[in-house]
């Protein structure tokens, strides 16, 4: 069994593009962070199972994977969900390693790319603990935009207006 990483950095962490080999590693961050053990009713699963296709063969969408010491630990996609917005899928990090900073890593690899190819708008939907996604999301600006229950479990849904983000710290507001 792994061992818990509560700390807030991992030696060697680097976020990169998907690549094929890593397809074992993907489905069982998949497959491990279901929600309640059960696929949502309209979660087919068809883009963990062709990352290449469902990801790559945009370059508006974008499948990245977080690598420490060999083993991936985390995992998230953006997916053009219309001509001007994103949608943030499949964040997830290994049970052991959700206390660092991978998740708040790989969002914003994730929003660098929606702002490199022009979204204007980011949506996600998450069933992090609620404290954790609030925390998370929070950081980067996402307002919850509703909660619903999910087989017994709440699945929050955030959205991120690029357009309207603040200016940088020691930046000078109006």
């Amino acid at each position: 069994m792994a061992e818990s990483h509560g700390d807030d950095s991992i030696k060697g962490l680097v976020i990169r593009s998907y690549a094929a080999t890593d397809q074992a590693s993907v489905s069982h961050l998949y497959t491990h962070g279901m929600l309640a053990g059960q696929m949502a009713p309209n979660d087919t699963g068809a883009d963990i199972e062709n990352v290449e296709h469902a990801y790559q063969s945009d370059p508006r969408n974008h499948f990245w994977v977080a690598e420490a010491a060999g083993q991936v630990l985390g995992m998230i996609g953006v997916a053009a969900d219309r001509e001007h917005t994103a949608e943030i899928r499949r964040l997830r990090v290994e049970k052991d390693f959700q206390t660092t900073a991978i998740a708040g890593r790989l969002v914003e690899t994730a929003l660098a790319h929606c702002k490199q190819h022009g979204y204007v708008k980011v949506v996600l939907d998450t069933r992090f603990e609620r404290d954790a996604a609030f925390d998370l999301f929070d950081r980067f600006g996402f307002q919850h935009a509703r909660t619903k229950p999910v087989h017994g479990k709440e699945l929050l849904e955030f959205y991120l207006d690029l357009y309207r983000q603040t200016k940088p710290e020691g930046e000078g507001s109006v």
